[in-house]
């Protein structure tokens, strides 16, 4: 008992925290604005630590299940706590840019954060890493059309036509993403795995590990009961949700007035979310086994825009309310050349460590352009 409480350690952080939080935010909120950073940067680490565990617990399931349906559960553990976040932040805070940054700054963090220092980091290890490349050319032809339909298009709507187009948009990515999962489960979802080949041993002879099935980053978790990572991730989820909404009223009066870029907001969601999958998607390129880091940075970001979208897009519907969910020109090109730079380096079915240069330097740019407000 006291083993696994130890285990679950940063979980009671959480709920201690999250209770702390939720009985002092008005006594905070009096203390003035540097006070209130703190605090709400505090709670954005501890959010950061209950979400790993969340992630954890994903990865047992996943390791049960193996892939695809293994980071598919990582990537929508992820994605929930996003949305979470988001919707929580919106009810706060109700700035119409936010959706759209967050999404953009999540596929940036993905893309060209995790894949680029993972095959950047792996291909220094192992020179070129081999994954399906049937995968990264569904996950970049799927986050080109959802991206493109919401956060393009928009641009040339007519704002007495948003409600139609947004009830549009729903159904056009749950359609998308329904067709995805039947493909991703169903007959083709040989595109996203990859059958490794066995490790030779000294004298000669194959292992007689399967190398093929075990979901790399996991680790051996027969005996953990499912009932208990459910229960877990559930409870991680209610702690995080509690946190949120007190750290978005701190933060957002915490940086009133200081002159941060108006994006930052937007980044701290997309980086809360992201935060565990970068651990597992760089234990796995570190282990030569690429695929899983492919499955993870493209479908967080696939999952990212194609299930906050229509979540997002019924909570304006409802509200009356749209969000501007356009992209700046800035964000365009940015996107455009992410997208391109994908589609090349995931089109031979090897990844090594100067494709992996090419996104991170992306993701430099990305944040440079951040910090001066583009």
């Amino acid at each position: 008992m006291l083993a696994r409480l130890l285990q679950e350690r940063f979980l009671l952080i959480g709920l201690a925290v999250a209770i702390a939080a939720f009985v002092g935010e008005e006594s905070i909120a009096h203390m003035g604005q540097t006070i209130e950073l703190i605090a709400a940067f505090a709670l954005v680490a501890v959010i950061i630590l209950v979400s790993t565990r969340i992630a954890h617990h994903a990865e047992i399931l996943a390791s049960k299940v193996g892939d695809p349906y293994g980071t598919m559960i990582l990537t929508l553990s992820a994605v929930m706590v996003e949305v979470i976040i988001l919707a929580i932040m919106m009810q706060a805070n109700p700035e119409p840019t936010l959706v759209r940054d967050t999404i953009y700054a999540a596929v940036m963090l993905d893309i060209n954060g995790i894949l680029g220092l993972a095959a950047l980091l792996g291909g220094i290890r192992h020179g070129e890493q081999p994954y399906n490349d049937n995968s990264g050319k569904t996950y970049g032809v799927m986050i080109l059309t959802a991206m493109g339909i919401s956060m393009i298009v928009p641009e040339f709507v007519p704002k007495q036509h948003w409600q139609a187009y947004s009830a549009f948009t729903i159904v056009a990515m749950i359609a998308l993403y329904g067709l995805f999962l039947r493909m991703q489960v169903g007959a083709h979802s040989y595109f996203f795995s990859y059958a490794y080949p066995r490790a030779e041993r000294k004298d000669g002879k194959p292992s007689t590990g399967a190398a093929s099935k075990a979901p790399s980053g996991h680790a051996n978790t027969d005996d953990e009961p499912v009932s208990l990572s459910i229960a877990i991730i559930v409870i991680g989820v209610v702690l995080i949700s509690v946190m949120a909404e007190v750290m978005s009223v701190l933060m957002t009066s915490g940086l009133e007035g200081t002159g941060a870029p108006p994006a930052m907001m937007a980044v701290i969601v997309a980086t809360i979310s992201a935060a565990p999958e970068i651990l597992t998607a760089l234990r796995a390129a570190l282990a030569n086994r690429m695929q899983s880091t492919v499955n993870i940075a493209m479908g967080a970001s696939l999952s990212t825009v194609i299930l906050t979208v229509p979540v997002m897009e019924a909570i304006a519907l409802y509200t009356g309310q749209p969000f501007v969910m356009a992209m700046t020109p800035t964000q365009t090109a940015m996107v455009a050349i992410t997208l391109i730079a994908a589609a090349i380096n995931l089109n031979d079915g090897e990844t090594n460590a100067i494709e992996g240069m090419t996104h991170f330097i992306l993701f430099a740019t990305f944040v440079m352009l951040t910090a001066i407000g583009l």
